[in-house]
């Protein structure tokens, strides 16, 4: 079975029986409103650096990716098609079925030190977002980003978690030495829509206020505007409201990326609009029923406006928040330079 060699220990007998997992993890559910309805597999990674395929258009080359399975419960997540690699489906399992690899810090660290490892940059969030709620209890990526400061390897974050801000003196740290970076994923601000879709994920204002916050302390983020949902957040005023929202958190930049609907997310986002929005269903049959992407049209004129109104904004600007430094900090026997933002 997939992951069967990926053992942690026997589970005990008492351990809810799950075949795929059954003699391959530890099985962990956890009595708090946070994680009610969720069951948490621990399991020892074989490795955690991961090379990208070569055909995938991403601008990165390797990644590490902690949980698999995420509880942000994102509707659209491009990511629900990895869960039926582990046989699970890739609706209500990937929301409540997280795969946790209990090692990934210990692998991190020794994989940099590898003397075949050639200090490329590595992102993070490409998959499942590393800062869902299961990281509050796991921890994993304190270790991860400490291997990566102590091997000055460049990196980035992508996430939707505000827990991120746990982790701020590493990430200031790391950047001291190597190029660090980071992307709140912020799509809209409408809190009706956000309720509805990402029921798991912190209010998006929050998240813009992490951005501020990282911005404030000398590490670099940006936002991507993702995903933009045809009919449901792509107005000219909710446009509008987003990014001037982002512009007043100080983002370095803004990437505006329209809803995209691969096979797992697709059929879930379906059901979901069947419920919730039946009107709409023949507009997203009529957008996306040739494959998994709006049509160019569509996706160059929301674009457009995303860029003229980050211009009249001024997204990437010396804005309030980005105009703010972090003062020095003080070194042993010497005068300490002047910190200065780093910017993507």
């Amino acid at each position: 079975m997939r992951w069967d060699n990926l053992r942690l220990a026997d589970p005990g007998p008492g351990d809810p029986a799950v075949p795929l997992f059954a003699c391959g993890a530890v099985t962990r559910t956890f009595d708090t409103p946070e994680f009610r309805g969720m069951t948490f597999y621990e399991i020892q990674a074989r490795s955690i650096i991961n090379r990208v395929p070569g055909a995938s258009r991403v601008p990165f080359e390797y990644t590490i990716n902690p949980y698999r399975g995420c509880g942000h419960r994102c509707v659209y997540c491009f990511a629900r098609k990895t869960h039926e690699y582990l046989d699970l489906d890739s609706g209500a399992d990937f929301d409540s079925k997280v795969v946790v690899k209990v090692n990934a810090a210990e692998l991190a660290r020794k994989e940099l030190a590898a003397p075949r490892w050639r200090g490329d940059h590595v992102a993070m969030g490409t998959n499942v977002d590393p800062y869902q709620r299961a990281e509050g209890r796991y921890r994993l990526m304190r270790g991860i980003l400490a291997a990566l400061r102590d091997a000055a390897n460049p990196f980035s974050v992508l996430t939707k978690g505000t827990l991120i801000l746990r982790d701020l003196d590493l990430l200031t740290e790391a950047a001291d030495v190597t190029d660090v970076s980071a992307n709140m994923s912020v799509g809209f601000v409408d809190s009706g829509v956000w309720r509805s879709v990402e029921p798991g994920a912190p209010d998006p204002r929050r998240r813009l206020e992490a951005c501020a916050t990282l911005n404030d302390n000398g590490v670099a983020c940006g936002v991507l505007m993702a995903p933009i949902l045809p009919y449901l957040t792509d107005s000219p005023a909710q446009l509008e409201q987003t990014v001037r929202e982002i512009a007043q958190a100080g983002a370095t930049h803004v990437v505006p990326i329209m809803l995209h609907l691969r096979p797992g997310a697709r059929e879930w986002w379906m059901a979901w609009l069947s419920r919730e929005h039946p009107r709409l269903v023949p507009r997203y049959l009529e957008l996306y029923g040739r494959g998994s992407y709006a049509p160019k049209a569509y996706q160059q004129r929301v674009a457009g406006q995303v860029r003229e109104l980050a211009a009249r904004h001024g997204v990437g600007r010396a804005t309030p928040a980005m105009a703010r430094r972090v003062p020095p900090r003080p070194e042993p026997e010497s005068e300490a330079a002047p910190q200065q933002l780093r910017l993507l």
